[in-house]
C-alpha cells in the first residue's frame, strides 16, 4: 500500500479538526507567555475546570455553553480573588480548593440532571466532532483573544513583570488583573473542543516555558510561543489520523517532546549551555589561582 500524506485533507471533519487546533493552539501559545511570566499554571488548571458547572447550567437553560463557561470562569477567578483578601491561605491552597469544588458541582448537576452532554467530551475534548456553530464560535473567541493581546500586550506584560511598578506608574492593574483572567477563561472555553479540560492547561503552559528558554526577549517569545502551538496543534492534529488517536493527545505529546529538546539543547538557558558555562567557569578560576 502506497502511503499518501495527503489522506486526512480529504475529510471534512479531519480538515475542521487540524486547522481548529492551529488556531486553538497559535492562541493559547500566546496567552501562555503571560501565564509563565505570572506564574499563573495553576490558575489556569483552575479555570479550566471550574467552567464545566457553568456548561451543565447553561445546556439546561437554553443558553450558548460557551456563556455558561465563561461566567464559570469569571466567577471561579473573582472567589478566588476574594478567599485571598479575607482568609491568610497560599494561592496554591485556594486555587486547588476552588477548582476542585467547581468541578465536583459540575460533576453532581450532571449526575442530578441527566442530559445529552458527554462528560468525556469535556474532560477529554471532541474535535472530531466539532460543528460549523462551534468553529463560528471559536473564530469569534479567538479573534477578541488575539485583538487584545495585541493591543494590550505591552501593559500585560508590564504587570506580569513588576506589578509594584505599573501601579505606580498609574496603570490600570485591576482591569489588566480582569482582562487577563477574561483572556485566560475564553481560552480555556475555546480549548475545551480541542483538548478538554484535562489537557488546556499543558496547552496554556508548554509554548510558553518552552518559549522562555529560547530568548530573552519578551516579543521574541511570543512570536515563538505563538509558532509553537500552532505548529504543535497543526501536526498533532495531523499525525492523530494516522496514530488512531487522540488529537489532544498527540498535541501534548508533541508540544512535551519539543519542550525538553529546549531544556536540554537551549542555547543560552538549556542543560548542555548551562553545563558548559560552569565548566568555563571552573576553568577561568583554575587558571586564575
Amino acid at each position: 500500500m502506497i502511503f499518501d500524506p495527503l489522506i486526512p485533507f480529504q475529510y471534512d471533519y479531519m480538515q475542521k479538526a487540524i486547522w481548529v487546533s492551529t488556531l486553538v493552539g497559535g492562541v493559547c501559545g500566546l496567552l501562555s507567555c503571560f501565564m509563565t511570566l505570572k506564574g499563573w499554571s495553576l490558575m489556569g488548571d483552575a479555570l479550566s475546570h471550574s467552567i464545566i458547572p457553568g456548561v451543565v447550567v447553561a445546556y439546561g437553560l437554553g443558553l450558548p455553553i460557551a456563556v455558561g463557561a465563561f461566567v464559570a470562569g469569571l466567577l471561579a477567578a473573582g472567589l478566588i480573588g476574594w478567599i485571598k483578601e479575607i482568609v491568610s491561605l497560599r494561592d496554591d491552597a485556594m486555587i486547588g480548593v476552588v477548582f476542585t469544588t467547581f468541578f465536583a458541582i459540575g460533576l453532581l448537576l450532571i449526575s442530578l440532571y441527566p442530559s445529552p452532554i458527554n462528560l468525556k467530551m469535556i474532560v477529554f475534548g471532541n474535535i472530531l466532532g466539532i460543528s460549523d456553530q462551534d468553529i463560528r464560535q471559536l473564530l469569534w473567541i479567538s479573534a477578541i483573544c488575539l485583538i487584545t493581546i495585541l493591543l494590550l500586550w505591552r501593559d500585560l506584560f508590564l504587570w506580569c513583570f513588576d506589578p509594584i511598578q505599573a501601579r505606580v506608574i498609574g496603570f490600570p492593574v485591576r482591569f489588566l488583573k480582569f482582562i487577563l483572567l477574561s483572556l485566560l477563561t475564553l481560552t480555556a472555553v475555546a480549548a475545551l473542543q480541542t483538548v478538554g479540560v484535562c489537557l488546556v492547561v499543558a496547552m496554556l503552559v508548554t509554548p510558553g516555558a518552552t518559549a522562555y528558554l529560547l530568548t530573552d526577549r519578551f516579543s521574541s517569545m511570543m512570536g515563538i510561543a505563538f509558532f509553537l502551538g500552532a505548529i504543535t496543534s497543526f501536526l498533532g492534529a495531523y499525525f492523530s489520523y494516522f496514530l488512531d488517536g487522540s488529537v489532544g493527545g498527540s498535541i501534548i505529546v508533541l508540544q512535551t517532546i519539543i519542550f525538553l529538546l529546549a531544556w536540554i539543547y537551549a542555547p543560552k538557558h538549556g542543560i548542555l549551555a548551562m553545563k558548559k558555562g560552569k565548566n568555563l567557569s571552573l576553568l577561568t578560576e583554575v587558571k586564575q589561582t
